[in-house]
């Protein structure tokens, strides 16, 4: 094989994973700015963490990572893809700065798992997926989003904590979702596990 073909693998490769990386950041956008879910019980929520689970299920840890850090740099630059239209660098200082900065965190820790399990049977994948998208949404998404709040609140950790654990119910199941659709994604196209 000439050095000139190698060369144009590694270029398909990465063109293949740039159009990964920006189709999923543009489910992310998609899933935050979809109109709010009432819930009847009082907590509104929207499809964002569906898609930061599934970018990381789907994709792995790397590509993962850095779909959910370009729908962050795109909405940070002012496109209005952050939950209810936000956007611009005044949102990471704000009440959801926190939860912004886990999002990548929380895509680069389920995809590190989900890459090691992608070739299991669908149910294994799934069950383990998962439980460690509850863990991530709770020890890492739910501290850091917590902190963020108590900071700009102004209040103490427990309070913020209070105002956070409704939201923790549906972001597992978020992770339940996202796992189930990432297991039909991998039996589908193999060849996503084959290039982690």
């Amino acid at each position: 094989m000439t050095s000139t073909t190698r060369k144009g693998r590694r270029a398909a490769v990465s063109t293949t994973d740039l159009a990964l990386i920006a189709t999923f950041a543009a489910l992310i956008a998609v899933c935050a700015i979809m109109p709010a879910v009432n819930t009847g019980s009082g907590t509104p929520f929207t499809l964002q963490m569906f898609g930061i689970f599934l970018a990381g299920a789907t994709l792995g840890a790397t590509r993962g990572f850095l779909a959910v850090v370009l729908y962050l740099a795109v909405g940070t630059a002012g496109l209005p893809i952050f939950t209810q239209g936000a956007a611009g660098p005044a949102t990471w200082a704000g009440v959801t700065g926190g939860y912004l900065l886990a999002f990548p965190l929380a895509a680069l820790l389920v995809g590190l798992v989900a890459a090691r399990v992608a070739r299991s049977k669908p149910a294994r994948f799934v069950v383990i997926v998962s439980v460690v998208a509850a863990i991530v949404t709770i020890a890492v998404v739910g501290t850091l989003g917590t902190l963020g709040m108590a900071w700009k609140l102004d209040v103490s950790l427990r309070v913020a904590w209070g105002y956070a654990t409704p939201f923790f119910v549906y972001d597992i199941i978020k992770g339940v979702l996202a796992a189930v659709v990432a297991a039909s994604v991998h039996r589908a196209f193999p060849q996503l596990t084959a290039r982690r």
